[in-house]
């Protein structure tokens, strides 16, 4: 589900990237507030490879936001009750309501990528979920709700160059998955499923909209920019709040030090 590249563009200075970030992340604030003041309901559906720079992008445009208008859907596997549903039942749950913002860490196109490549579905439910998807997504635009669905497309010596990093980062080690293994091994059968995706789930309701992302950081910069391109959002006033005067004291003291149990300073241990 990705492409080898031949081309790499010039390394984004700090500076740079992290100027345009603040800028990108302050006006995603500016949507959000007109997300919650419309009653906008909104659905970001983040897809692609294994460390094609997914989960980066996501705590990015996270970051900033409130997370009681916008929240992110990262569904573990499917319980045995839910196995026993409507495949797309499990996700409309987890869909916005008005004034809110959901972004899904993968989505309902896990039975497009790694179900059907590795086996966790029948050619049946494929074929099933290829013609019904297009369908679903119809019903959610026609309802009202703002649909985008980015790709993240990573090459394939640049994916094995971040998994080696993951195995020797213990921070990141936990992102290292015999899942994201095996799709080293089935490179060929990934693209080819994301190809068949492609051609039936790339609707002129819900298009696909593909970020180049060997560079994480041009990505995380050209999708949150994308994203606020498309939407018609406008900055909303904030409220007039005034930080009240505090009141003169009426006697209070407060309870000695030794009252109560404090976290140890080590923070202090740091300083020589």
């Amino acid at each position: 589900m990705g492409d080898k590249k031949t081309r790499s563009a010039a390394p984004l200075p700090r500076a740079v990237y992290e100027d345009e970030l603040l800028r990108l992340q302050t006006e995603l604030v500016k949507l959000q507030e007109w997300v919650r003041v419309e009653g906008v309901r909104l659905v970001v559906v983040f897809e692609g490879r294994d460390a094609a720079g997914k989960g980066g992008t996501i705590k990015r445009v996270a970051e900033h936001l409130n997370p009681r208008v916008a929240r992110t859907a990262a569904l573990p596997k499917p319980t045995e009750r839910e196995r026993g549903q409507w495949y797309f039942q499990r996700y409309i749950e987890h869909l916005p309501a008005a004034g809110e913002i959901v972004l899904f860490d993968r989505s309902w196109y896990n039975r497009a990528g790694v179900e059907q490549v590795m086996g966790f579905c029948t050619k049946e439910e494929h074929q099933r979920f290829l013609h019904q998807c297009p369908i679903f997504e119809r019903m959610l635009v026609e309802d009202g709700i703002l649909l985008r669905k980015y790709w993240f497309s990573v090459s394939d010596d640049v994916q094995e160059e971040r998994f080696r990093r993951r195995l020797t980062d213990p921070t990141r080690r936990w992102k290292l998955s015999p899942m994201d293994l095996e799709s080293i091994t089935r490179w060929e059968a990934y693209s080819r499923a994301k190809d068949e995706m492609m051609v039936h789930t790339d609707i002129s309701e819900a298009p696909w909209y593909v970020v180049e992302s060997d560079s994480k950081k041009r990505a995380r910069l050209n999708m949150i920019a994308h994203l606020l391109s498309t939407v018609p959002y406008r900055e909303v006033p904030p409220p007039v709040i005034e930080i009240p005067e505090r009141p003169p004291s009426t006697g209070y003291v407060r309870p000695p030090r030794d009252l109560q149990t404090y976290v140890p300073d080590h923070s202090a241990g740091l300083v020589r």
